[in-house]
């Protein structure tokens, strides 16, 4: 008599390593850390914050890095209006270079501005932009900034 054949076991092997590699890429992509603030004494670090606290609606926070109160507009020698900005969560701001002088700045970013869904999946365009910084006192302040992440103060309601 002759023994059974042998399950063949590379298969098995095999799935086991893919089923692995998939285990460690979906731990990295869940398990990663929220990335590091930039530094809030550099003029790149001041526009990450001043941009996060434009896209969260918190005025307050954005006054904070505006040299003038009316939240960096993007026309100074104007008054500040309200700008049809993008929904909260569809406006993706990426650092794409720092030009740094003796009392200004100018920090360009990328603006990826995504809109709905698509059937090539979720439509979205960049557009290049720039914040004019000021040094005030020693500390980097927000001059003029993009029309996407100006927030202008609720002007009063007439009775």
């Amino acid at each position: 008599m002759t023994a059974p054949p042998r399950p063949d076991r590379t298969l098995i092997s095999v799935l086991a390593i893919i089923a692995g590699l998939v285990a460690v890429a979906l731990a990295v992509v869940f398990f990663r850390g929220v990335a590091e603030p930039l530094a809030e004494s550099t003029p790149a670090g001041v526009v990450q914050r001043y941009a996060a606290a434009v896209l969260n609606n918190d005025g307050a926070a954005a006054a904070r890095y505006s040299t003038d109160g009316r939240l960096g507009t993007s026309h100074p020698d104007r008054p500040c209006v309200p700008a049809d900005r993008p929904a909260s969560g569809t406006l993706r701001v990426t650092l794409a270079s720092t030009v740094e002088h003796a009392d200004t700045a100018e920090v360009h970013v990328v603006l990826a501005t995504s809109s709905g869904s698509g059937p090539f999946g979720n439509p979205e365009y960049e557009t290049e932009a720039v914040f004019g910084l000021e040094r005030v006192n020693g500390n980097w302040l927000v001059a003029t900034a993009p029309w996407q992440l100006t927030l202008c103060p609720v002007p009063a309601v007439k009775p």
